[in-house]
């Protein structure tokens, strides 16, 4: 799943290259491959698929907190009213990274990648609401294709059996979970920087995933940690500093198009790791989808 969160807060590596639109290209093209492998660690974990996100975090988290010292970044002092909406935003991550994660172990990577960023339909949808205005000639697109597209790729999870069409729906609630997240650190974006923000969201969502896995009886400690490694510097470090790094360069277009590159290579290691195949249908179903986020990404910004 895409989550770079503070994808436009600043970030203290711009400007270090000569040549900075060529490595914005860069980080933008690694960061959203960094985290469509994400989906391949979970599914490697020899944990529980909730465990896989509470290490995801913990591991991540020294390395987050060094980051936002080395750009000092205040992790403490927050005011109040922010502190309360990012404990909300954080428990609604750690209850998006479950949600998905469980997807992730029952439906196709492919499936899992494109309703895991979901996150950006729902948004568009939340800034018709709030606007009370008719969704103009480019909403009503996304929202006919994600529909369309979404029939399709069900319809198609429920022909091959009832666990993949509940992977389906895990990883959609996943999608509308992290849009509420997104929309509770709406103002402290504004006023934290992206990398405090983070650490602050894994102290509060690592627990709130430790309890879910607990409560689900899975397995915490893994008896082989590389995928969670892998895991979290990919997803969590990597992905998220090479996408808040390049985002700011780009367009919305541009960023919802290269978002279309995550469940292009979800696609792939599903297929190469784990034999996943796709029909006509189903690709005609992503095509939609796909199409939906990327519209659906540039309106949004």
């Amino acid at each position: 799943m895409a989550t770079a969160s503070n994808a436009h807060e600043r970030t203290p590596l711009q400007g270090a290259s000569q040549n900075p639109r060529a490595l914005h290209w860069a980080a933008l093209i690694a960061g959203n491959v960094a985290l469509a492998l994400g989906p391949w660690s979970v599914r490697l974990a020899d944990s529980g698929p909730v465990s896989a996100g509470f290490w995801r975090l913990v591991l991540a988290l020294p390395i987050i907190w060094l980051i936002a010292r080395s750009a000092r970044q205040p992790v403490l002092g927050v005011p109040r009213r922010t502190a309360w909406l990012v404990a909300l935003g954080a428990i609604a991550f750690a209850l998006d990274l479950a949600s998905w994660h469980i997807g992730i172990e029952h439906t196709r990577l492919g499936n899992a990648t494109l309703f895991g960023n979901a996150g950006s339909i729902v948004l568009l949808f939340w800034g018709i609401v709030i606007a009370r205005t008719m969704p103009a000639r480019a909403e009503w697109a996304a929202i006919l294709l994600a529909l369309g597209g979404a029939a399709i790729l069900l319809g198609r999870s429920a022909e091959i059996s009832a666990d993949s069409l509940m992977g389906d729906l895990f990883c959609i609630t996943a999608g509308m979970l992290y849009a509420i997240y997104l929309l509770c650190l709406q103002d402290a974006r504004k006023g934290l920087g992206g990398w405090s923000l983070l650490v602050r969201v894994c102290c509060i969502a690592a627990p709130v995933l430790l309890t879910v896995a607990l409560l689900r009886g899975e397995p915490v400690w893994p008896h082989d940690w590389t995928p969670l490694i892998v895991l979290a510097l990919l997803s969590q470090v990597a992905g998220q500093g090479l996408l808040v790094f390049a985002l700011r360069a780009f367009p919305p277009m541009i960023i919802g198009l290269a978002l279309l590159m995550q469940p292009a290579v979800a696609v792939l290691s599903g297929y190469l790791a784990f034999g996943e195949t796709l029909g006509l249908l189903d690709l005609v179903g992503m095509a939609m989808v796909g199409a939906a986020l990327a519209v659906a990404r540039a309106r949004v910004g």
